[in-house]
């Protein structure tokens, strides 16, 4: 058993990561008020995703994302699967009229072909691998299977006995369709698609499963879940499936295929048997999850090989059927209102959902002190930020360290010029995010909201500790330093 448990261990550390793991968002079109395709776009684009799935390939979209360079993930939808998998030519058509017709200008990058198919048409499923193998083959003729992948989305029920994740197994009852499923993605160098939900896992666990546990919220060692095989503890859901799907591939003989998660999520709002969908989880378990995919966490299997994840989804879609939950996924109205700020301070800058154009240009955690204090230096020279409210016995002097005092400083420069993205860089030690960095009585630039009031107001964290740490004696207004201006004159030309 110890052998064994071994060689699959170092079996598996040769799956192969993403350069670059990314979150993504999922398109539903189940809205009594859906938005124009280029309002979508250009929520998508104020938002800063980079990676969309469509449950569908609809023309207007498909012409909307171009020349944006998004990805995009189209679909095959279920009731096409039949036809597809059924014959060569209609496979091949459907890749000439959807595909081939908006690509390169349209970044398409995979195809999804069904989705859980294997739970909810299982009568299709004896078609799927051929559909997969009749879309890949149209690819081929074009020449685009190297830049398009085509896999299939599946649900993680089919994975049995998914805890601890070394025992995991899929239903074998699928097998005849997994294993040549397992070696088509294997030799096109594509991923295993899963859909992951520990909302449902925790709702149908009686109790097992505990909310901390679903929501990614830091557990102490002893509430953490172990794995007596492995020795590996889990201190969330999302991890232990990720898990779990790849032991269950490995039981097939598959180690080197990746796991890319199609969809997860959590709803803002339920029904009265459904305490836990509430926008206080919702936004816990999606702030948690960008995170912890965007630093590269990986899985305890896996550890610093992040899973890329498409969020479910960005709307919500009222016209849903069943249960209240089933309508309030989104991360946004029909609007583009956000149902809720996501906490993403410190994950880059993708989804700043706060649409209500309250955003901020922030020093990054981490930056070197030095460039730090050469962008303030340029900020509050060159770039003719007022930096008067830095000065000792000033509101926003405290906390006197680079990393605050460049805060304020870059985000006054911002504001200055109109909030476009490329004036909150700064050669790279700056980001946007939609955290207000005010605190106590130093109010930043956009705090203030329309009606006076002050918005979304959290401080980061600014008490840095790092040496050249006091921000405040490097420059002033007007301070006669041959050393500063000089510096200034240089990084004059580097940002601008």
């Amino acid at each position: 058993m110890a052998v064994l448990i071994l060689l699959l261990l170092l079996a598996a550390s040769a799956v192969a990561a993403e350069e670059d793991a990314f979150i993504g968002v999922n398109i539903g079109t189940d809205l009594s008020d859906m938005p124009h395709p280029t309002q979508v776009v250009a929520l998508l684009k104020a938002q800063q995703i980079r990676h969309v799935r469509l449950y569908n390939a609809d023309r207007a979209m498909l012409i909307a994302l171009a020349n944006t360079g998004i990805q995009v993930m189209v679909s095959v939808p279920n009731e096409q699967l039949l036809g597809i998998g059924q014959s060569n030519s209609t496979a091949a058509n459907w890749v000439s009229h959807n595909v081939v017709a908006h690509y390169p200008a349209t970044n398409i990058t995979a195809i999804s072909v069904g989705s859980e198919v294997l739970t909810t048409i299982p009568n299709a499923a004896t078609v799927l691998v051929s559909a997969l193998k009749f879309i890949h083959s149209a690819l081929v003729a074009s020449n685009l299977d190297h830049q398009i992948k085509v896999s299939t989305p599946l649900s993680s029920s089919i994975i049995l006995d998914s805890f601890p994740p070394f025992q995991a197994f899929f239903n074998r009852t699928w097998n005849p369709v997994l294993v040549p499923m397992l070696s088509f993605l294997q030799s096109t160098g594509s991923f295993f698609m899963l859909n992951i939900y520990p909302y449902y896992d925790y709702m149908q666990s009686n109790g097992v499963i505990s909310l901390d546990y679903a929501l990614f919220k830091p557990l102490p060692p002893t509430k953490e879940a172990v794995d007596a095989n492995t020795l590996l503890h889990y201190s969330n859901v999302f991890d232990a499936m990720v898990d779990a799907a790849y032991f269950a591939m490995a039981f097939l003989n598959f180690t080197n295929i990746p796991v890319i998660v199609t969809e997860s999520g959590w709803p803002s709002k339920g029904d009265s048997n459904e305490p836990d969908a509430t926008l206080e989880n919702a936004n816990s378990y999606n702030s948690n999850l960008i995170r912890h995919v965007l630093n590269k966490t990986g899985t305890p299997k896996h550890p610093g090989i992040a899973v890329s994840t498409y969020l479910y989804e960005l709307y919500n879609e009222d016209m849903k059927s069943g249960p209240v939950s089933e309508k309030n996924w989104g991360l946004f109205d029909a609007n583009g209102s956000p149902i809720y700020i996501l906490h993403l301070t410190g994950s880059g800058m993708v989804l700043a959902n706060d649409t209500t154009n309250q955003t901020y240009c922030t020093a990054r955690n981490g930056a070197d002190p030095k460039m730090l204090q050469a962008a303030l230096d340029w900020a509050c020279g060159a770039g003719k930020v007022d930096c008067s409210p830095l000065l000792q016995g000033k509101p926003c002097y405290e906390p006197d360290n680079v990393l605050a005092h460049a805060t304020y400083a870059f985000d006054t420069y911002y504001h200055k010029m109109g909030k476009d993205s490329g004036s909150c860089d700064f050669n790279g030690v700056a980001a946007i995010t939609t955290t207000n960095p005010s605190h106590g009585s130093c109010m930043f630039p956009g705090s203030v909201g329309k009606d006076g009031s002050l918005v979304n107001i959290t401080a980061p964290s600014m008490n840095s500790t790092s040496s050249d740490s006091s921000g405040c004696n490097s420059y002033g207004a007007g301070l006669p330093s041959i050393f500063i201006v000089i510096r200034v004159l240089i990084w004059s030309v580097i940002f601008l």
